[in-house]
């Protein structure tokens, strides 16, 4: 019994050999391309921002009309049809100079025209009535504007009107110059809200003259109503919650020169135009993670894709 089980011993011990012969190779193999695999799988693609000081800025958005301080409207002298205008929009006109004429006559009663004079030298900004309409001494046939002292009128609706105040300063811009930003300063801020539109007008006037501006053009603007120069701040889609806390990840290097990620628990400040105020957790310059953070604890080893600074 014990020879039986002695050959029994051996011949299993020569299949197994035989097996290990045919088959460890590949089994080799795949448990090292397994190891590699998992080795690979560990490291986490990421893309990453240098922490800087900025200005972050609360501003509010808003649209208006170029027009001129120095504008006039153009009255008749006397009622009647509107017969002549020898002027159209945009054309410069001399104070003095006849601009339109008036017939007052009535049935049974022939007069001659009445001339209407331009009160202001400048260009005509508002399209003329049509001759044929009847006008009186209180009916305003166009108005006149002059390229100095141009302003901006802006309506502001009530919810934004809190930190409306002189002084603040606006960045202009017009289809005509894309890309193009004129400085402007908040002058005027109406005392009162207009209780049909539910908006305050405000007015404000261009730091420089610039020639390129007409009276008429239609205006873009941004008002900073608040800045805070000079603070630490991360792209806001860089901090992760971790049970109430907020938190970023950084890079930093292993012994061997290795990136891995280190979490780091921060107080936020104020978030404005996708960035968000560091108050304390991080130090100027760091290599903060914006993209991959979502899938990290800390420790992991990674591979950055792309510095986003």
């Amino acid at each position: 019994m014990k020879k039986k089980n002695g050959k029994i011993i051996v011949i299993g011990g020569i299949i197994l050999i035989a097996c290990l012969l045919l088959f460890g190779p590949s089994l080799l193999a795949s448990l090292g391309r397994t190891a590699a695999d998992a080795e690979e799988a560990a490291v986490f693609p990421v893309r990453t921002h240098e922490v800087t000081l900025q200005t972050l800025s609360a501003y509010l958005e808003v649209n208006g009309d170029t027009v001129s301080s120095r504008q006039a409207d153009v009255f008749p002298y006397i009622g009647g049809i509107l017969v002549t205008v020898h002027t159209q929009l945009g054309t410069y006109v001399n104070q003095g100079q006849i601009i339109a004429e008036v017939n007052p006559s009535r049935p049974g009663m022939v007069y001659l025209n009445s001339p209407v004079t331009a009160p202001i030298s400048g260009f005509i900004s508002r399209m003329p009535l049509s001759t044929g309409t009847m006008v009186s001494p209180n009916t305003s046939i166009t108005a006149i504007s002059t390229n100095q002292d141009l302003e901006i009128n802006a309506r502001i609706p009530e919810r934004d009107i809190a930190d409306l105040i002189p002084g603040l300063k606006a960045d202009v811009l017009f289809h005509a110059y894309p890309g193009e930003v004129f400085s402007a300063t908040v002058d005027r801020v109406s005392p009162v809200v207009d209780s049909v539109s539910r908006t305050k007008l405000i007015n404000l006037k261009f730091d420089q003259d610039d020639l390129r501006i007409s009276a008429g053009m239609y205006a873009r603007i941004r008002i900073n109503v608040r800045s805070y120069p000079d603070v630490l701040a991360v792209p806001s889609g860089a901090i992760v919650s971790s049970h109430g806390q907020s938190v970023v990840f950084i890079i930093e290097y292993d012994s061997e020169g290795m990136p891995i990620a280190v979490r780091r628990d921060i107080s936020a400040g104020v978030s404005l135009q996708g960035f968000t105020e560091i108050i304390s957790g991080l130090s100027l310059f760091d290599a903060v993670i914006v993209q991959g953070q979502q899938y990290l604890s800390g420790g992991e080893y990674l591979r950055i894709i792309e510095d986003s600074r």
